[in-house]
């Protein structure tokens, strides 16, 4: 590939998620708000990472960006980053014993201004109905504060989850073989069996 390839994401999850594919990337956070625009979960998710993508492009003259989303759904609301912990609380007290969607989107914007592509990935999760006690250990370890629906099924609150249906790197946050494909095509990364 010619050109940089940028990760305009400054999730830790992301940028490990990406290395697997072996291939150089940039780190350049796009600094957006993390607040998803009105709209049907799925949309908004995909129009946050569209958005990401085109700022960090913006401000570059010749990369391929990729901008990401997650967040979790329950009953068609959309559970981002909490900001408190008595919203973490809130959340994680929703989720209790229940099944979710997450929905992680992927955009790719060529610099500085298009052309641009994005898709989005879902997978199911459900919950075990775990304690109180459990719930207020979780939210004193510090880490479901920033992450989408405030756990991440990779770490400690791995143990909250009783089974996931689909894409597992998706609810990571980067679904890897829908990325892989976007980029294939993009031609950042060669073909399977060329690269």
């Amino acid at each position: 590939m010619k050109g940089r390839f940028v990760l305009g994401s400054a999730s830790p999850r992301r940028a490990d998620l990406l290395r697997q594919f072996g291939i150089p990337f940039e780190v350049i956070p796009s600094d957006l708000p993390e607040t998803l625009p009105p709209g049907p979960p799925a949309e908004a998710v995909t129009a946050l990472a569209l958005a990401k993508a085109r700022a960090v492009a913006s401000r570059l003259a010749d990369a391929v960006v990729l901008g990401a989303d997650t967040a979790v759904v329950l009953e068609g609301k959309a559970f981002g980053k909490p900001e408190t912990p008595e919203e973490a609380r809130r959340m994680l007290q929703a989720l209790r014993g229940r099944e979710h969607l997450v929905i992680t989107a992927v955009a790719l914007v060529k610099a500085p201004a298009g052309p641009e592509a994005a898709t989005h990935v879902v997978s199911r999760v459900l919950m075990r109905d775990y304690s109180d006690a459990e719930v207020e250990g979780y939210l004193a370890s510090g880490e479901p504060f920033d992450k989408a629906g405030a756990y991440a099924v990779q770490g400690a609150g791995g143990a909250l989850v009783a089974d996931v249906q689909g894409c597992y790197t998706n609810v990571v946050g980067l679904p890897l073989t829908t990325t892989r494909r976007l980029l294939e095509a993009w031609g950042v990364i060669g073909t399977r069996g060329s690269s």
